[in-house]
């Protein structure tokens, strides 16, 4: 590559010293897909305004280092945010904002995106979102210090991090760069800055992630996908519902939760799965499961329909976020020798996701 093509690409994209700038002043380098976008220079900066639409940054990858950029949010509902490591349009990691909650809790979050489906069900409270009052109708600076495995935040004070990410959910992998937005209200980004870094310096005390509780289910057998309206007439499990199915191993992560998303992919109306363990009992007993979901679930054991359950967000009160914890309780009559627990685990959005933890586990063994 010659000098004076150095020169020009260097000018285009604003490399400097600290950090490589991206103008939304030169279009070319990015690509919008959604509803609609809008390039324009506003209160002050070039700047580029999408609604409900994904931008990317075209041939450009990252791993580790600082990203920065301004954003102009309004109090309306959103949630605009920048994408990371992106392996494909359905997998990467994502940090974004809502506007419509500063003050609160989950004003903001990051969360993995696995097949397409975000986690905050499953990833909230400390290490993935922080109450923080954000400025409205002007421009905000966010800054993410991102190491291999975690990661800081900071929104507009640039010299304390609002909050660290102890665990970045996604195997660490270089990948693509962009921002996205859904919701119903448009925002603005502008002012992109990254600096690649090897081994940039976390501010925060590291945190290490809790192992898991004692009776937890550690791994879960999970099916390949299939229509949840099979499971709506039948009461028990029949050998043809069965057949034909798939399986992977998901294991379950710090609070008990397995993401099913790691491993399964909705299509069309296959928005439900099978995960299922085998327990062992040294004799009849009664055992009680204490168990989480999302969204939806039926518990059946040794093909037997126990209970079902639904957990959406929004399906309580206007303010339930279906997020998911041990706020179920099944009491298992086991038979000695193997036991077959089989968990139907139907998504709509938000989290694809199971847990279960038994109190007592004295005379069984999970397999």
């Amino acid at each position: 590559m010659n000098k004076f093509l150095c020169i020009a690409i260097a000018v285009i994209y604003g490399q400097t010293m600290s950090g490589q700038e991206f103008s939304f002043a030169h279009q070319e380098l990015w690509e919008v897909t959604g509803k609609s976008h809008v390039f324009e220079r506003f209160e002050g900066k070039e700047s580029l305004s999408p609604f409900q639409s994904q931008v990317r940054l075209k041939n450009f990858e990252f791993f580790t280092g600082i990203l920065e950029y301004d954003i102009y949010i309004t109090p309306d509902r959103g949630f605009p945010g920048i994408d990371f490591r992106i392996q494909d349009a359905v997998n990467y990691e994502e940090f974004y904002v809502r506007p419509h909650q500063s003050g609160n809790p989950d004003a903001n979050q990051y969360t993995p995106i696995f097949n397409g489906f975000a986690g905050w069900q499953l990833y909230y409270g400390q290490g993935f979102a922080q109450a923080v009052e954000y400025k409205m109708n002007a421009w905000s600076h966010i800054k993410l210090v991102i190491a291999e495995r975690a990661a800081e935040v900071y929104i507009n004070d640039m010299s304390t991090p609002l909050y660290y990410i102890p665990e970045l959910k996604r195997v660490p992998k270089s990948g693509g760069l962009g921002f996205s937005g859904s919701g119903p209200s448009a925002f603005r980004i502008a002012d992109l800055k990254v600096t690649k870094q090897s081994n940039p310096v976390l501010k925060s005390k590291a945190i290490a992630v809790e192992p898991l509780e004692k009776g937890v289910i550690s791994s879960w057998s999970v099916s390949t996908t299939f229509e949840e309206a099979t499971l709506e007439k039948p009461v028990d499990l029949s050998a043809d519902m069965k057949k034909g199915l798939k399986w992977n191993k998901v294991d379950a992560e710090s609070r008990g939760y397995a993401n099913l998303a790691r491993v399964a992919i909705a299509n069309g109306q296959n928005n439900t799965v099978f995960a299922k363990v085998t327990i062992e009992s040294d004799k009849d007993q009664i055992k009680k499961l204490s168990y989480g979901f999302s969204d939806r679930v039926r518990v059946y054991l040794n093909d037997q329909l126990l209970v079902g359950g639904h957990d959406e967000f929004t399906s309580r009160d206007y303010r339930f976020l279906g997020t998911m914890g041990y706020y179920d309780d099944v009491y298992l009559r086991l038979k000695k020798g193997d036991n077959e627990l089989w968990m139907a685990v139907s998504e709509n959005f938000g989290g694809w996701g199971i847990m279960g933890r038994f109190d007592n586990i004295d005379g069984i063994k999970i397999k």
